[in-house]
């Protein structure tokens, strides 16, 4: 199952020509990231302040296919596609009326911030949970 974020392209996400600016594709990702953080059972928030978690970003990419423009509406769909002791790999899929128009991917570290940043292991309760997605 995967997790849907949705965007309506605004004026301020868009250069002098029209078209959304790239920078905008990876801001949107990681607002997926966080879509899909609530799936797995709380907001971000939450885990920051409940758990003492975050997931920084390790790794990230996309891969443009065709424009989007001002005012177009467009699906985010995010998948896992890989788990490890203590990271985890999210593909973002962007789509406009079904096309596709970017594919991204981000690596994330699961971290807890007590004393200092360090990468933990992933409860085995989320993988399972993550799997599911």
């Amino acid at each position: 199952m995967s997790v849907t974020y949705e965007i309506k392209v605004r004026w301020g996400d868009t250069d002098a020509a029209g078209i959304v600016f790239y920078p905008n594709f990876f801001k949107w990702m990681d607002e997926a990231t966080h879509e899909f953080m609530l799936h797995l059972g709380k907001k971000s928030s939450e885990w920051i302040t409940q758990d003492n978690i975050i997931i920084p970003l390790l790794q990230t990419t996309c891969e443009f296919k065709t424009p989007l423009y001002f005012e177009d509406e467009v699906i985010v769909t995010s998948d896992v596609v890989n788990v490890g002791n203590k990271v985890f790999t999210l593909e973002h899929l962007f789509t406009r009326n079904g096309e596709l128009i970017a594919t991204g991917k981000e690596t994330r570290a699961w971290t807890s911030f007590g004393e200092k940043l360090k990468a933990t292991p992933l409860p085995e309760h989320l993988k399972e949970i993550m799997y599911a997605l």
